[in-house]
């Protein structure tokens, strides 16, 4: 009966709601908890390449609290997904069962990670550099722009030439890496309330949900894996402003553009409706520097430019990575 139940598309859609409720609802506890977190002693702020959300005096427990419970999420989550490629590997309509643990693990985890914030505080920061989190960010949305350029191509909807064999491999092994990705960054930052911490833990929220839902219809569903490309725009402008308020636009129309360019194709929408947004995106870039300087101009397209020419760089990386194993290993167990 249970799994009957389960097979039903109204189970994965139901899991979808109640995952984007938990998550408005727990950013929402961050909020509120916040106060509690005055007690612990920061260091003086070095500016802006300065993580500053972690302690001034961290110990061996306040070490080995975050990055204890960040191996035990990452492993554990790399076990469900190898899992469920060796007895699930089907797409359907509904939840399999070892979504729902799945689904209670990232759940577990989250409410984890919020009371060992309150009692020990620090994050992974503490011991590496904040530049690593962005790059595990940005290893994701690239290997996202290479994984969908057969449906929705590059640019312009037109497909770059990437070998087949390449595309293949990035689908196969894309949970491992998202969940690293992922999991990295969510036990990199301490659990407080600054707007970009905020909205960058529900933003995590959602790559979490999303990684609970493999091998069902709602998992490579285009409008809400949409959302989660998307969603780093407004991630990156609100974190871009706080920092240095002269940054946002190259994070706004930075995303924005790869929006335009490549993840508007693969909707499915009528030309006109892609040339209007596309005139909207030339308009507001024009209303805002025409203000600012069209001097700086060049800020719009670094985003841009860093994704796709990583795009090119990590299927070179993944070609050599099969050519060699081909060599070693033999065709037949590449």
């Amino acid at each position: 009966m249970v799994t009957h139940s389960l097979a039903s598309p109204r189970s994965a859609q139901w899991a979808l709601v109640g995952g984007i409720a938990f998550s408005a609802v727990f950013v929402g506890l961050i909020a509120v908890l916040d106060p509690w977190l005055a007690r612990f002693v920061l260091p003086p702020d070095e500016g802006p390449f300065w993580y500053y959300w972690q302690l001034a005096n961290p110990t061996l427990l306040t070490r080995a609290t975050a990055w204890g419970m960040y191996s035990l999420h990452q492993v554990t989550l790399w076990g469900l997904i190898y899992y469920a490629q060796k007895n699930v590997n089907r797409y359907t309509p509904g939840l399999h069962p070892i979504n729902l643990l799945a689904l209670a693990l990232n759940a577990g985890f989250i409410i984890v990670h919020l009371l060992q914030t309150h009692l020990w505080y620090d994050g992974l920061a503490q011991d590496v550099s904040s530049s690593s989190s962005q790059y595990s960010v940005v290893l994701l949305l690239v290997w996202v722009l290479l994984m969908e350029n057969p449906r929705r191509g590059l640019v312009g909807g037109k497909r770059a030439p990437i070998a087949q064999q390449v595309i293949s491999f990035a689908r196969k092994y894309h949970g491992y890496v998202f969940a690293w990705g992922i999991t990295y960054t969510f036990w990199f930052h301490p659990m407080v309330s600054t707007p970009g911490h905020l909205i960058g833990f529900f933003y995590m929220f959602l790559l979490l949900l999303q990684s609970s839902l493999f091998f069902t219809r709602l998992h490579i569903n285009r409008w809400w894996t949409l959302v989660q490309e998307v969603t780093v725009l407004f991630h990156g402008s609100v974190v871009a402003y706080i920092q240095n308020a002269e940054l946002w636009p190259m994070f706004a129309f930075g995303f924005a553009g790869i929006f335009i360019l490549t993840q508007m194709h693969g909707l499915g929408w009528p030309r006109w409706v892609k040339g209007l947004l596309a005139l909207l995106y030339v308009a507001g870039v024009v209303w805002v520097y025409a203000g600012r300087g069209f001097n700086k101009l060049d800020e719009i397209i670094r985003i841009p430019v860093i994704e796709y020419v990583s795009v090119v760089v990590l299927a070179l990386i993944l070609l050599g990575g099969l050519w060699i194993a081909k060599r070693l290993r033999g065709p037949e167990q590449v």
